[in-house]
């Protein structure tokens, strides 16, 4: 028999275990199917500066750790796997694990996104240091340091923009001759001092033990390859959201993202819930991924409540 539930989370970046305290202090006994990645893009950063409350800082793995604690502390159940298939076609809702079922009265999706990466074989590694694929969150290490910055769209013309803020030069590397960026972004790069353009190029290695110390470059015409000495290099090539579990199933744009109700979480499936960056390509940030997460259980709370049957 299918274990029941008032609300099954899936996902448990800062917006499912936020929506998770929440759920848990409404006496909901919430289950988060956490995934073999739990704890989402934070466990992947180093030091966490701009999350409100730890004036000195926080290793990203430390943050999700307590925020993990303290739902846990509610009576939160976590099951450590992937979700491997939902049903959302009728509820109460279900989402299968591994042969095992949980169903919901309530869904929240808080799967996330994942930033595409350049597959070198070293990203892994260096990712958090020196590699990292987000400026708000990680362009105040590199004050008066000389990076890069991997892209040719908007999101990479602005992260390039950004950096230079700290950054004393901040080399755009795009593989084609112009950018793909709007009109009026190119335009910013292009007048910005601090901001030199490498046409027609693609990253093909990174150097560094424990630190990103270069980066080789290939030019794609004439295929020489050069190594230059980027102390940091930010891959802005587009973010991909989780949303396969949900396609042909819930609504969501061109990009995959999950579309829903302007100032909710509702999605188009009564019932069902979204928060985080598997509906946000715009903020991507803990901080604003944690305030929809409270959303989506006060959400799901209400809407529990107003159909309540038994």
């Amino acid at each position: 028999m299918p274990e029941s539930h008032e609300v099954v989370i899936v996902g448990s970046g800062p917006a499912g275990l936020t929506a998770a305290v929440y759920a848990a202090r409404a006496d909901l006994e919430p289950v988060v199917i956490e995934g073999l990645g739990a704890g989402g893009q934070l466990m992947l950063t180093t030091e966490v500066e701009n999350y409100p409350g730890f004036p000195e800082g926080i290793m990203g793995p430390d943050l999700m750790l307590r925020f993990r604690e303290q739902a846990e502390r509610f009576g939160t159940r976590f099951i450590t796997a992937d979700a491997d298939r939902v049903d959302l076609s009728r509820a109460p809702f279900t989402v299968d694990v591994g042969g095992t079922e949980y169903q919901g009265r309530s869904i929240i999706i808080s799967t996330g996104a994942s930033a595409m990466m350049l597959g070198l074989e070293a990203e892994e590694r260096l990712l958090g240091h020196g590699l990292s694929t987000c400026a708000t969150c990680d362009g105040f290490f590199f004050r008066g340091h000389e990076i890069a910055v991997v892209g040719g769209g908007d999101s990479a013309v602005e992260e390039a923009t950004f950096l230079t803020k700290f950054a004393s030069k901040v080399t755009l590397i795009h593989r084609r001759d112009s950018l793909r960026a709007s009109k009026i972004m190119q335009d910013r790069a292009l007048n910005n001092p601090k901001i030199e353009m490498l046409w027609n190029s693609t990253v093909t290695a990174l150097h560094g033990d424990d630190k990103l110390s270069g980066a080789t470059v290939r030019n794609v015409e004439t295929n020489v390859e050069t190594v230059l000495p980027f102390t940091g290099l930010f891959v802005a090539i587009g973010h991909r959201p989780n949303t396969d579990l949900f396609k042909g199933v819930l609504d969501m744009e061109d990009s995959g993202y999950l579309i829903t109700r302007p100032g909710s979480t509702y999605t188009n499936i009564e019932g069902v819930f979204a928060c985080g960056d598997v509906q946000d390509h715009t903020y991507r940030q803990a901080i604003t991924a944690a305030g929809s997460g409270c959303m989506a259980a006060i959400d799901a709370e209400r809407w529990l409540e107003a159909n309540h049957t038994g």
